[in-house]
């Protein structure tokens, strides 16, 4: 029997969502305010993802071209309707936003606003089979105060404009508090909604069903931790293979690494789903270890999800993403072939430049519990202060690099702590170790090791390598889960016209 290891996806694609089209599923997530956003996986098996697109390419309000932690892109739900792909948004500042395409690969539409809102969140489109569509949403508590309840209101066929006010179907202040992500699905005449409760770290998953849209819903308990080492389990998406068998994906909080992917059979009993498998007999379902992969038929699983860059090409790679709304004067890929050139630009909204700060950190998913990366680096000065690096963020972050001090060469290490994690936030970060080197390049490596602990390294000749001593603890971001950055500032906040070229990032697990 062919079977699969959970978790399938050791990377922070958190608050899933998952549909079948034909041969292929597709998978949405989370990016908050990491841009181009809504990342687009699609998979064969449910077991093996490429990342193939993303949804948003950058969000239209002013305050998105700087930081905004937290914000953004919160969990999307992506449905299939009359031969046209929709995903719903939720911006918690912002409203409910859709985006639609024929071709999942190629373009998709500009971010359409379906509600404006505050606190509306976790949107969820149904069509009917009576020809009524509606969308299904919950509730963010740092905005709205309201953090128990899901609501239902009717919207065009066309998923372009709300017709009714919302109705509560569900208020789960007593038994299912902190409910949200809520799926809506129709099955055997019950209209049926997964939703977690009971928050990230701690919660379960719930069902409620009913024969009336608007409810009165009955609700269970479906999955839980139990007795497994998979707190949460949070969040997902109901889907079935091409034999009709069940599955779910959800996610785990991982901490420092975020929200990864495990996927679980399910399984129908008197018109009620069981997620997971039995394992201490409370009736409840738990998470599995492993399981048979779903049925698919024998085709290319594809190439995955890159880490690697030689930069060779004429974009830059799907994997990175950016820390605000991209702008094309933070790069370069043509001004010296076969590199990527990152400017060493200042802050113009902020008195200090920060990493935290800094709109134009170039970073990426983690895709592993650890690894090693290595990348070459030659600076090109204009200021004081210029410095181009790797690091990894979080609420405690750090970045090694070269830098400029005027006619001298150094590597600095700078260490930071996030001391306001939500929005444009606040942070203090201090040079802990440095180092006169008589060149503009050097090659560093980073090595993340099981611990969730991870250390720098430096190499003059490209052969030997030299340890800084210093060691980090991993830690999540708001939202997040930590990612690798490429860093270039000008520390001093002066205007410079200076840049660092990348020759390479090579991971290594």
């Amino acid at each position: 029997m062919n079977l699969y290891k959970n978790p399938v996806l050791f990377a922070d694609y958190s608050d899933p969502d998952v549909i079948r089209v034909g041969d292929d599923y597709f998978c949405v997530a989370s990016s908050f305010a990491y841009l181009p956003g809504v990342p687009l996986l699609q998979s064969k098996d449910l077991v093996h993802w490429n990342l193939i697109n993303y949804c948003v390419r950058q969000l239209p309000f002013e305050k998105y071209n700087q930081p905004v932690h937290g914000s953004g892109t919160w969990a999307p739900a992506i449905r299939y309707h009359e031969g046209e792909f929709f995903v719903f948004i939720p911006l918690p500042d912002e409203g409910i936003y859709v985006v639609r395409s024929k071709d999942p690969y190629g373009q998709w539409s500009e971010l359409h606003c379906l509600k404006e809102a505050k606190g509306w969140i976790d949107p969820c489109p149904f069509w009917d089979d009576d020809g009524k569509a509606y969308m299904i949403f919950a509730y963010a508590h740092s905005r709205s105060g309201i953090k128990h309840k899901l609501s239902i209101c009717e919207m065009s066929r066309d998923g372009r404009h709300i017709l009714t006010d919302p109705v509560t179907v569900f208020d789960g202040t007593l038994t299912n508090p902190t409910i949200e992500g809520p799926k809506l699905y129709k099955r055997n005449d019950y209209y049926y909604i997964f939703a977690p409760a009971g928050g990230v770290e701690t919660g379960w998953q719930t069902v409620l069903r009913s024969k009336n849209i608007y409810g009165p819903y009955e609700y269970r308990i479906v999955m839980h931790q139990g007795n497994t080492k998979i707190n949460g389990p949070h969040q997902g998406g109901y889907v079935e293979d091409i034999k009709g068998d069940g599955y779910f994906l959800h996610f785990q909080d991982k901490g420092p690494y975020g929200r990864i992917c495990h996927l679980q059979p399910v399984d129908w009993n008197a018109d009620w789903p069981f997620i997971g498998q039995e394992q201490n007999g409370d009736g409840i379902g738990e998470p599995v270890e492993e399981w048979k992969v779903p049925s698919h038929k024998k085709t290319d699983l594809g190439k995955g999800i890159p880490t690697s860059d030689d930069f060779n090409n004429e974009t830059l790679g799907i994997q990175w993403q950016w820390q605000a709304n991209p702008s094309p004067n933070w790069y370069s890929l043509s001004k010296r072939e076969g590199y990527l050139s990152l400017y060493t630009i200042n802050n113009q909204t902020r008195d200090e430049n920060l990493m935290w700060y800094a709109p134009n950190l170039c970073t990426q998913i983690l895709q592993a519990p650890n690894f090693e990366v290595t990348t070459h680096i030659e600076l090109t000065a204009d200021k004081k202060g210029d410095i181009c690096g790797i690091g990894l963020t979080g609420h405690q972050y750090s970045y090694f690099g070269i830098a400029s001090q005027g006619k001298e060469y150094r590597l600095e290490l700078w260490k930071g702590e996030v001391t306001e994690p939500q929005g444009v936030g606040v942070a203090k970060e201090e040079l802990i170790w440095k180092k006169v080197i008589n060149q503009a390049n050097i090659v560093l490596k980073l090595t993340l090791k099981d611990e969730a602990k991870y250390y720098y390294e430096f190499s003059i000749d490209g052969v030997t390598f030299i340890k800084v001593k210093e060691e980090f603890p991993l830690t999540k971001g708001t939202w997040t889960g930590a990612k690798l950055a490429l860093v270039a500032l000008n520390k001093e906040n002066k205007k410079s016209n200076g840049y660092g070229d990348y020759k390479y990032v090579k991971f290594k697990e």
